[in-house]
């Protein structure tokens, strides 16, 4: 089997190919969402906490 051969993966190359793809943006866009909240989440801990402090 040469690299043509894989790469073509039996003539079904588009549909694997096309669901590689379309995993690996699925992945991606989770990994980017969870960075973003958890970033929010943190700088909103800090707001609350440093009010606290301003409180008291």
């Amino acid at each position: 089997m040469d690299l043509r051969e894989f790469l073509n993966m039996g003539g079904y190359a588009g549909f694997v190919w096309t669901s590689y793809g379309l995993t690996t943006v699925v992945l991606v866009a989770n990994w980017l969402s969870a960075r973003r909240v958890e970033a929010e989440q943190l700088e909103s801990a800090q707001r609350r906490l440093s009010d606290k402090e301003n409180r008291t």
